[in-house]
């Protein structure tokens, strides 16, 4: 536990307490209602899984992809053994206690770090006594933000407990019933069609973990590289978290602005052997975020009949963002940067299936140095150029 003269540096219990007094209720459905969204959403799980396998030809070790161009649900794949991860459906305090979950596992390194050297500063202490407080309350001010505006999510470093089970290796899928329901009724698209669709971005996630077993410890170790790297003043990093918390309580002046207008929380913590690291982890993010875009669309019309018109109003509405404060907090999370990650990677998936079929494209899956690179992302033909010229031994 990270604590500070005996108090945590982070209340993680008062960050759930915040988020869930604060995040806005879902939509109004009768409970009966609910009881079938959720049964819809973990049936529409469980076929996406065949959907994807055919599609993608990728399997966990030891299970047989389905044949090249057949159909999802056919051959092979439809033997292959259901996956270890949990899918949970959730509402939005349900996606708030899983997330904080996760964040007290994941930076636990990092705050382990901050702590020594607050430890050091004159009267660190009494700051700790009422940092982890705030600090608390902060962060669930962030969640309550996010938690409306997550339809899924797959947890790679998810820890068990009773309440949010994860499978043997980690992980679970979460899918965050409430707001998949306000987004479907917001873009007007027949819900049964948007749920599945959903389900097959989020089963994508999962069976990239599944099936490429050595990615979840590769990513991991990149995280904590990064974290172990990071050398920050504490007292940055919460008036960060602390204006970001001010835009949302309307505290902070319109068109007021800070000397670090513009940069992302994730901006503060990089140092230049960060920076190196941070290039590596956002190739590999948006080459998983890309693929399962291209998949959710590329299962097709006869899966997912409305899938053109849904993508296009989906696109509209993610680029748009709500208004002004939903633009300047999504850049301030970093959230921009995970919109350009589904754009570059969905096109370079896109280009290198176009130019070596999907089993040429999976090639990406062989280990990290097959890997595409940010420059790469970029250049497709470029992976296909390193990748491929070796593999085949061309000059």
């Amino acid at each position: 536990m990270t604590r500070i003269g005996g108090t945590e540096m982070v209340d993680w219990n008062l960050a759930v307490a915040t988020a869930t007094r604060f995040v806005r209720p879902g939509p109004d459905v009768s409970r009966d209602e609910a009881r079938a969204i959720v049964a819809e959403l973990r049936r529409h799980a469980k076929s996406s899984e065949e959907h994807v396998r055919g599609f993608t030809r990728m399997a966990p070790p030891g299970a047989e992809p389905a044949p090249e161009g057949g159909a999802a649900g056919t051959g092979a794949a439809g033997a292959v053994p259901p996956h270890d991860t949990p899918v949970l459906v959730v509402d939005r305090p349900g996606w708030i206690r899983a997330n904080v979950a996760g964040f007290r596992a994941v930076l636990k390194p990092l705050l382990a770090k901050m702590e020594d050297r607050r430890s050091a500063m004159p009267g660190g202490a009494v700051l700790g006594a009422v940092g982890g407080k705030v600090t608390g309350a902060e962060l669930g001010m962030l969640l309550s933000f996010l938690a409306s505006r997550v339809l899924g999510q797959y947890e790679t470093f998810a820890p068990a407990s009773r309440e949010l089970p994860a499978g043997t290796q980690g992980g679970r899928l979460l899918l965050v019933a409430p707001n998949i329901v306000h987004v479907e009724r917001e873009l007007d698209v027949a819900p049964h069609d948007f749920r599945l669709w959903v389900c097959l971005h989020e089963e994508t996630h999962r069976t990239q973990f599944s099936a490429v077993p050595w990615l979840r410890d590769h990513i991991e170790g990149e995280v904590q590289s990064f974290l172990a790297e990071t050398d920050i003043d504490p007292g940055a990093l919460l008036a960060r978290l602390r204006e970001a918390a001010q835009s949302l309580a309307g505290a902070r002046p319109e068109g007021e602005q800070g000397e670090d207008e513009g940069r992302s929380l994730v901006d503060l913590v990089q140092t230049p052997a960060q920076r190196e690291i941070l290039g590596r982890l956002t190739a590999v993010m948006s080459l998983l975020e890309g693929h399962a875009d291209f998949v959710m669309d590329g299962v097709g019309p006869e899966v997912v009949p409305s899938v053109a018109e849904i993508r296009e109003k989906f696109q509209k509405r993610r680029a748009s963002g709500a208004g002004r404060l939903d633009q300047a907090l999504r850049k301030l999370l970093g959230l921009d940067a995970k919109l350009r990650q589904y754009r570059d990677g969905e096109r370079f998936v896109r280009a290198v299936v176009e130019e070596v079929g999907m089993d040429g494209f999976n090639r990406v899956w062989t280990s990290p140095n097959t890997l595409p690179t940010k420059q790469e992302i970029a250049k497709p033909a470029d992976w296909v150029a390193r990748v491929h010229r070796k593999a085949d031994g061309a000059p």
